[in-house]
């Protein structure tokens, strides 16, 4: 796989006037691995990075793949920086000094004052700002300063690379019911939310699937109209929501969003 990194030579001097005020040290949430249940990510840490404590995470094909919150918290920052530094990027403050920054985005899925949790999708992979490919910018600071990452109490890597594997939204999350339905025809899987992925195997007309989330992407015509609704079945498993019955017209009440 082609890894694709860039420091942040501007970062810190150009996000100076959206650093936390000081206030007295607390305990740090628990963090998750920023993206989907049971995704696995490249994460790598260097020196020379700015700052250097911040992880760039990156995978094949991931432009566009979702982002998600890595604790409970308030989006407090949405903004892009246009084609310099962190672009577009979010903000979450957690309580206790603690904000955790992801950069690059594609495209934002919050607004400022929203209220996430453990696994609220809240933007896209990107190449915006000063990246040379698309990739998450990752960054959990305390009172401001930018620290050493940690996940579920344990410490990311430092410094190298390192194979993460989320468990970001996989405890308690609730689960829909569909049906396939496409008159004969078996249906099938993708490895991601969309056409473009690569095909991982077939679901049989009439099947029953468990939805562990849905999101969206590619557009598809189907058994119950055109809908760029897709549905996770498995981990790396996705379907087009299009040829699914779930008794809804859109997404499933209760169903997480990956």
């Amino acid at each position: 796989m082609r890894k694709r990194w860039l420091s942040l030579a501007a970062g810190v001097a150009v996000l100076a006037a959206t650093v936390v005020p000081a206030a007295p040290a607390m305990a740090a949430p628990t963090f998750k691995v920023p993206f989907p249940c049971n995704q696995s990510w490249s994460g790598q840490t260097r020196t020379n990075h700015s700052p250097a404590n911040a992880i760039d995470f990156n995978r094949t094909d991931d432009l566009g793949d979702p982002v998600v919150a890595s604790a409970p918290g308030t989006v407090d920052v949405v903004t892009n920086l246009g084609d310099t530094s962190y672009g577009k990027y979010v903000r979450i403050n957690h309580g206790g000094g603690w904000t955790t920054y992801y950069a690059h985005l594609n495209a934002f899925n919050v607004s400022v004052g929203q209220t996430v949790g453990y696994g609220r999708v809240i933007g896209y992979v990107g190449t915006t700002g000063g990246s040379t490919g698309p990739h998450l910018h990752y960054e959990q600071r305390s009172n401001g300063s930018a620290v050493k990452i940690n996940f579920n109490g344990a410490q990311a890597l430092y410094w190298g690379t390192k194979t993460y594997t989320s468990d970001n939204g996989c405890a308690g999350a609730d689960t829909g019911a569909g049906t396939v339905n496409t008159s004969g025809t078996a249906l099938t899987v993708r490895s991601g939310p969309g056409t473009g992925y690569s095909a991982v195997g077939t679901v049989a007309d009439g099947a029953k699937v468990t939805i562990y989330c849905q999101t969206s992407g590619t557009s598809v015509t189907g058994t119950y109209g055109t809908s760029s609704i897709w549905d996770r079945i498995g981990s790396g498993r996705f379907i087009s929501d299009a040829y699914v019955y779930t008794g809804y017209d859109g997404y499933i009440p209760g169903v997480p969003r990956c």
